[in-house]
């Protein structure tokens, strides 16, 4: 790679990871809180959503923005793997509640799923970033 371009990817990656982070959070946020503090059309709409994945979703979302904003201004503290650790944990207590039996929908495994994936990927990225001392 040609050593001219490699500052400028690097800002455009940081960017591009740092607006996934804020974004989904604010997403998160917001869709959260709208179910959580919303009237009760707000909660029928959501169907059969479980309780504590609503509230990690929403809790979530500050942490998401607080990276997000971290990756931007390149903070090592922004580099959070407990994150996708806990994002991980909580699909799995998703999954074991259906398992069981516990009611559900489907498109909360579907988000798990995604928040997961992105979380893994944002982690991921920038560990080896922050390995490289590119960050």
């Amino acid at each position: 790679m040609n050593t001219s371009t490699q500052p400028k990817q690097s800002r455009l990656q940081r960017g591009a990871i740092a607006l996934v982070a804020i974004v989904f959070g604010l997403l998160s946020i917001k869709e959260g809180g709208t179910v959580l503090f919303g009237d009760e059309v707000a909660r029928a709409a959501a169907g059969n959503y479980v309780p504590f994945v609503l509230w990690f979703n929403f809790l979530a979302g500050f942490a998401y923005v607080a990276a997000g904003a971290g990756l931007w201004l390149k903070q090592r503290w922004a580099v959070w793997l407990a994150i996708a650790v806990a994002t991980i944990f909580a699909c799995a207590a998703l999954g074991a509640r259906i398992a069981s039996g516990g009611v559900y929908e489907s498109r909360t495994v579907i988000a798990m799923g995604l928040r997961t994936l992105v979380w893994v990927t944002i982690a991921t990225i920038s560990w080896r970033r922050l390995a490289q001392r590119v960050m």
